[in-house]
């Protein structure tokens, strides 16, 4: 099973390029759409997720979805897993009531919102993303769901960018990431 997850870990990664001084000098872009053109490279990287989830939560209510590259992770895995999906997104992009957040990036500010529907009171909900660096986002979602009185999981990302420290603004939640840079 190591060996399994081994060599998905190494297809995944060779589906990562690296663009320096994107999208301003000095930083360095993961770019995760090579893996998207791969089934096979998706198809890692979902196992791996599911198998994660499955080790470590007995129960997932729900995925929610960072906008947008979490769409393309959170339908896959939800439907894995046999839960729903649901979307956090920039602001003004979903119809009726929402709850949202105002956060900070690491080169801008931005708003994130999510239906007051979207998640009931005590529902166990994992949040997903390509990427975790600051940790941004992806604390504003975690705010987001804790106003809906969600319990959260864990957050899961593709890549973290260690040097980055995302992890650490997120805590007292856990990230499980696939890949570190």
């Amino acid at each position: 099973m190591a060996t399994s997850a081994e060599s998905k870990l190494l297809h995944i990664q060779r589906h990562i390029r690296a663009f320096v001084d994107f999208p301003r000098e000095g930083i360095v872009f993961r770019d995760i759409c090579p893996i998207l053109k791969d089934p096979a490279a998706l198809s890692a990287v979902i196992d791996l997720f599911e198998e994660h989830v499955r080790r470590n939560h007995q129960h997932v209510d729900l995925i929610a979805g960072l906008d947008a590259r979490g769409f393309l992770f959170g339908p896959l895995l939800a439907q894995r897993l046999g839960v729903g999906f649901v979307q956090v997104r920039k602001k003004g992009k979903l119809p009726g009531p929402t709850a949202s957040v105002a956060y900070e990036l690491e080169y801008g500010k931005a708003e994130a919102e999510i239906q007051k529907d979207a998640v009931a009171p005590g529902q166990k909900v994992l949040i997903i993303d390509d990427l975790l660096a600051t940790g941004g986002t992806l604390y504003a979602a975690c705010e987001l769901l804790k106003t809906l009185q969600a319990e959260i999981l864990e957050c899961v990302v593709v890549i973290e960018l260690k040097e980055l420290r995302g992890a650490d603004r997120l805590q007292p939640h856990a990230v499980f990431s696939l890949l570190q840079f």
